[in-house]
């Protein structure tokens, strides 16, 4: 497997910078979030080529774009329209630097109250996203994501029977799954199958107190519930039938790192990592 760093951990330092903390960290990889003040759709190309140019330095790889392009199934025509348009930038963007995959957010609702036009509207979109991305010869990834159309594999399972092109692919995230309170172990992997293309890690726990520091609601079937983020092992997010599953798969692709604790980014990602590297060894 390949570790990557999420670089939304280290906003709070330049891309540049976000980089060079990575590699010190002795991470695979960076997967960039595209928020200002790391990549956005209008980043010029001078700046591309100089990230370019800095991740060929360091040795470092740029696997994947996670965009915040997309919430296809809620928005209107116009809003779909011109959220595309971003993709497509952020297309040509993720070309210049090297990534083959890019991450596009369905929207919601959450699934268990969806309806069958809001999977069918993000299927269109999705589907032309697709198209454009095997132009560039690379993937389009759907995050399981609580308060989304999809939030456990069934869910993926279903917006694949409407989007047939081998360019989109899922992102497996225990730590959304937790949230949701499906089954992000052993057979979640076996059930994703070829459609895992991608990993993200972080773990939460439920809390009763949502005036914990740094604590942020959801709503599930159960309710508007209270979470917390964890550091890797100290929340209630258990990976290990996750990285069993992927040993057993031979799974050699990325695995991205996305800790949203208090502590600074790069504590967060030296102790996430130092977690993942025991657990993908066994």
């Amino acid at each position: 497997m390949k570790f990557a760093a999420f670089s939304g951990v280290l906003m709070d330092h330049s891309m540049q910078e976000a980089m060079r903390l990575t590699k010190q960290l002795g991470l695979d990889g960076i997967e960039i979030a595209a928020r200002e003040h790391h990549l956005s759709p209008t980043t010029s190309r001078s700046r591309l080529k100089e990230l370019r140019a800095l991740s060929e330095e360091l040795q470092l790889a740029i696997p994947a774009i996670a965009t915040y392009t997309g919430r296809f199934s809620t928005a209107s025509d116009q809003e779909a329209s011109a959220t595309f348009d971003d993709f497509r930038r952020l297309l040509e963007a993720a070309e210049h630097l090297g990534a083959s995959m890019m991450r596009v957010l369905t929207g919601g609702p959450n699934a268990f109250l969806a309806h069958e036009y809001h999977y069918a509207k993000a299927a269109y979109w999705l589907e032309r996203c697709a198209e454009e991305a095997k132009a560039h010869n690379m993937d389009v990834l759907v995050e399981l994501h609580n308060e989304s159309l999809v939030e456990t594999v069934d869910d993926a399972l279903k917006l694949l029977q409407l989007v047939k092109n081998e360019s989109i692919g899922f992102i497996h995230d225990a730590g959304n799954m937790y949230i949701t309170d499906t089954d992000y172990g052993y057979e979640s992997v076996k059930k994703l199958g070829k459609h895992l293309k991608h990993v993200h890690v972080k773990d939460e726990r439920r809390t009763s107190d949502g005036s914990e520091p740094g604590a942020f609601t959801n709503r599930t079937r159960r309710g508007v519930e209270n979470f917390v983020p964890c550091l890797l092992g100290e929340g209630e997010a258990d990976h290990g039938a996750l990285f069993e599953a992927l040993r057993e798969i031979g799974y050699k692709n990325w695995v991205t790192l996305e800790c949203h604790t208090l502590e600074s980014g790069f504590e967060r990602l030296q102790h996430d990592y130092q977690f993942v590297r025991k657990l993908a060894s066994g």
